[in-house]
């Protein structure tokens, strides 16, 4: 299999095992990264025939790139919509019978847990996502996706469908080697509590959602 070249390889197998989950029979692969991170890649069916080295597969697989949110995924936070992504992920890739979700523990668009928390409580006093960062000294989305390229490669995959509704990823991922043959739509769980949230994503990041996500498919 050829993959991705890969000089500077910092992650770290330390196992597999099967995952199931209401939606299907995931196989989940955990690493560490050199920082001492765990991560985690959900996998289904059979993804050969994406590798740079392959005759392209008739449909390239859906992989999601998911970063860790605590607060949405595991708490049912209202005030993102990081765990509606999630599950609309899952719920794809089992329809489809084969992809991968990439959970890299990114909590907080990288700014960690408890700053996070102190962003949150800025926001209850009136400032918005980005401005709330922008005050503790961060920039708006610290996130990285190089671990999210080594992951695509430790699977085998560059040719890819990617589900996003973020530009900054899916222009990561490119730019790095992965081949995004589609960007696939996962907006889901917009309500009350973060209709302001969603909105300042568009407007400051540029996130694709509502009509203009719409105009970029």
């Amino acid at each position: 299999m050829t993959r991705l070249d890969n000089p500077a390889k910092t992650l770290r197998h330390i196992a597999t095992a099967l995952l199931p989950t209401p939606f299907a029979q995931f196989t989940v692969h955990a690493y560490k990264s050199a920082d001492g991170k765990e991560h985690l890649a959900l996998t289904l069916g059979d993804l050969s025939g994406n590798d740079c080295g392959d005759p392209p597969a008739p449909l390239a697989p859906l992989v999601r790139v998911h970063s860790e949110c605590l607060t949405g995924d595991a708490l049912f936070s209202l005030r993102c919509d990081c765990g509606f992504q999630l599950r609309a992920a899952l719920e794809a890739i089992a329809r489809e019978g084969r992809g991968a979700l990439l959970y890299l523990r990114q909590e907080g668009r990288g700014i960690g847990l408890g700053n996070k928390i102190r962003a949150y409580a800025l926001q209850d006093r009136g400032a918005d996502t980005v401005e709330a960062n922008h005050q503790l000294g961060f920039p708006a989305d610290a996130r990285e996706y190089g671990l999210a390229v080594q992951l695509l490669r430790e699977l085998g995959l560059c040719r890819i469908r990617l589900m996003t509704n973020n530009p900054a990823k899916l222009d990561a991922l490119v730019r790095d080697g992965v081949e995004v043959v589609e960007r696939v739509s996962v907006e889901r769980g917009r309500n009350p509590h973060n209709e302001s949230y969603l909105d300042t994503k568009v407007a400051k990041m540029g996130h694709l959602l509502g009509d203009k996500g719409k105009d970029a498919t």
